[in-house]
């Protein structure tokens, strides 16, 4: 199980904006994906940790995270992002 990152398009960009916007403070906790989440990093700095993968992200990414997925978020500084589920 892999996270996909990479930047969108200008279509991916627009649909993303039409949804839900999340937020968190600096902090580390674990996280299990009971289904894909896809999302589009607005504001902040993380590190998920998912076995032998770390992924750092930032402003700008396009993140798809498997259904199934164990990890470790660790936000560095403050996120904002748009997501999806499914």
């Amino acid at each position: 199980m892999k996270i996909e990152v990479r930047k969108p398009s200008p279509q991916e960009t627009a649909a993303m904006q039409q949804c839900p916007v999340w937020e968190k403070e600096p902090s580390e906790f674990p996280w299990h994906y009971n289904e894909r989440e896809t999302f589009l990093v607005l504001e902040g700095e993380v590190t998920i940790e998912a076995g032998d993968q770390t992924v750092k992200i930032g402003p700008g990414d396009l993140v798809t995270c498997p259904k199934g997925l164990d990890c470790v978020w660790k936000v560095h500084k403050r996120i904002r992002k748009h997501y999806t589920f499914g």
